[in-house]
């Protein structure tokens, strides 16, 4: 199968290995939490979420700015595609379709694929949307002071 097929019917419920490139791309819902900056305790290795996201994240569409080029302007970013999911779950939303795809679990009934829209999930207060701020506007030693508890990992 060609990595630039379409979309098939139900993609969503195929194992991960078996998606073309997009099917992979569609099956992100949009939410941008995996653009919220964490931070990882080296004393406990406990990660904390904070309201902080990447520079170039449009935050009225979830999208980003430089997608193509993220991984070079922002070396830390979540390369979904390239990165062993199971291994590092911790990093990852627990509402995430990649994540909920590797553990073998079905997509949450607010998933964009689902509903036909950003709406439901929009709704059920899965997107990140205005109750974040741009990196460019926190010092890095500030972000303590923006960790919530509104993300499950």
């Amino acid at each position: 199968m060609s990595k630039q097929s379409a979309l098939r019917e139900k993609f969503w419920e195929l194992p991960l290995e078996e998606l073309n490139d997009k099917e992979w791309e569609a099956l992100c819902d949009g939410c941008a939490r995996c653009c919220l900056k964490k931070i990882e305790d080296e004393d406990d290795g406990e990660i904390y979420w904070t309201r902080i996201v990447c520079r170039y994240l449009d935050q009225d569409s979830g999208g980003c700015n430089c997608y193509s080029r993220r991984s070079e302007l922002v070396p830390d970013c979540l390369n979904v595609r390239a990165m062993d999911i199971m291994a590092q779950l911790r990093w990852m939303p627990a509402s995430c379709a990649y994540r909920l795809r590797a553990e073998g679990k079905p997509l949450y009934d607010w998933h964009p694929l689902l509903t036909g829209s950003r709406a439901a999930m929009e709704a059920a207060g899965i997107a990140v949307g205005q109750q974040v701020l741009s990196e460019e506007h926190v010092h890095p030693e500030g972000w303590e002071e923006h960790v919530i508890r509104w993300v499950d990992s």
